[in-house]
């Protein structure tokens, strides 16, 4: 299991290695240890372009997911590539006040999302999927921060 993670934002410093680590935790528990994720940590313009080139709309966005399409690109050798998550460092600074969290669990509240969409949880095919997708997030979140609770108001 690999997380390969860049941060390009020059003005939010986080600790790359504990957010790594709480991923992999995150994806030991998925049973997901022969897979590969790549995570960028970005900011509201760059993940703007994203949403408008991949998704045709033109504002920032919190968290982005990109499942591997097979066909175009084989995964590497003995692990199965998942895909890209894309997350606005921006965005997760404003929404974790909200959200009653610090930065870290915000971020990895939001990899945790972005890791079930590419696992093929998603929460807008139906109200059951989204139950479904929301205790799920809140089981890994429990894992990774058993000391903190989740907001009603948090709609992941």
């Amino acid at each position: 299991m690999s997380v390969l993670l860049r941060k390009d934002h020059p003005d939010i410093n986080i600790d790359c290695k504990d957010i790594e680590n709480k991923i992999g935790k995150v994806m030991d528990h998925l049973d997901c240890q022969d897979t590969e994720v790549s995570i960028l940590l970005t900011g509201d313009k760059e993940i703007q372009g994203l949403n408008k080139e991949f998704r045709d709309i033109d504002q920032p966005t919190d968290v982005l997911s990109f499942p591997q399409n097979p066909d175009e690109d084989p995964s590497i050798p003995g692990e199965k590539f998942l895909g890209d998550i894309a997350v606005s460092l921006d965005t997760a600074k404003t929404q974790a006040s909200e959200h009653g969290l610090a930065l870290k669990e915000e971020i990895v509240l939001l990899l945790i999302h972005g890791i079930l969409h590419l696992l093929g949880y998603d929460h807008e095919v139906s109200e059951q999927e989204d139950k479904k997708m929301r205790s799920k997030t809140r089981e890994l979140f429990k894992l990774t921060f058993p000391e903190q609770i989740l907001a009603d108001t948090c709609n992941y």
